[in-house]
């Protein structure tokens, strides 16, 4: 039986081009202004939801000792993410756990010093939002930054249009629970942290924030 988030399978291996066909590279500059906030040092990180891997990469590229649980419920994007990791920094892959499941594979004594979420947290109904990021709240360190890169409240006219359409096409083939962008403000201010956008791209559709709490 599929792991529950597992419908990304679908689409895994075509989804970087289709993102680059649609965005450009805005996603990707979107992931890269918020890995600025990464800890110093060898941070211990949380990666959810990575995809195919390029954000590896660029974790390792700017914390060449961090230590990595690369947790993803497509087993179709962990062998793309394993296979990017091999061929782009063969000597760092030691230091990344592929774990394979969903939140729910966390275990109850992890603590992370960076939790990762890009173009996740959109993925889900806000019901099962609330219970997601209240699980990886609790895996993380107080004073551990969470990082995300995700498509904003929509501002215009086609912000809603291409917003409603992708929400269509991956509701379609992936089996997604949302149907339209979740308030991941209010859950993730629920939980006592606090918003610094710290870039907007493609119109101001896509956004980089670093979450933290005083």
């Amino acid at each position: 039986m599929p792991l529950p988030d597992s419908g990304f399978d679908v689409v895994a291996a075509f989804y970087d081009p289709l993102a680059r066909l649609v965005y450009g590279r805005a996603l990707q500059r979107a992931q890269e202004a918020a890995l600025t906030a990464l800890p110093k040092g060898a941070p211990q990180v949380l990666v959810i939801g990575g995809g195919t891997g390029w954000v590896l990469g660029e974790i390792l590229k700017r914390r060449p000792e961090a230590r990595i649980v690369y947790l993803e419920a497509s087993p179709r994007m962990i062998a793309r993410s394993q296979e990017f990791l091999r061929s782009q920094a063969p000597t760092r892959y030691a230091q990344v756990e592929f774990r394979l499941g969903t939140e729910a594979a966390l275990q109850t004594t992890e603590q992370f010093d960076a939790i990762i979420t890009f173009f996740f947290l959109d993925l889900f109904e806000p019901g099962r939002l609330r219970l997601l990021t209240s699980r990886l709240y609790a895996a993380r360190h107080r004073a551990a930054p969470w990082l995300v890169a995700d498509f904003g409240v929509p501002r215009t006219w086609w912000h809603r249009v291409l917003l409603a359409t992708m929400y269509r096409f991956f509701g379609l083939t992936t089996g997604i629970s949302a149907r339209q962008r979740p308030p991941i403000e209010a859950a993730l201010g629920q939980l006592g942290m606090q918003r610094r956008v710290v870039g907007t791209f493609f119109g101001a559709m896509v956004e980089a924030a670093e979450w933290t709490q005083e």
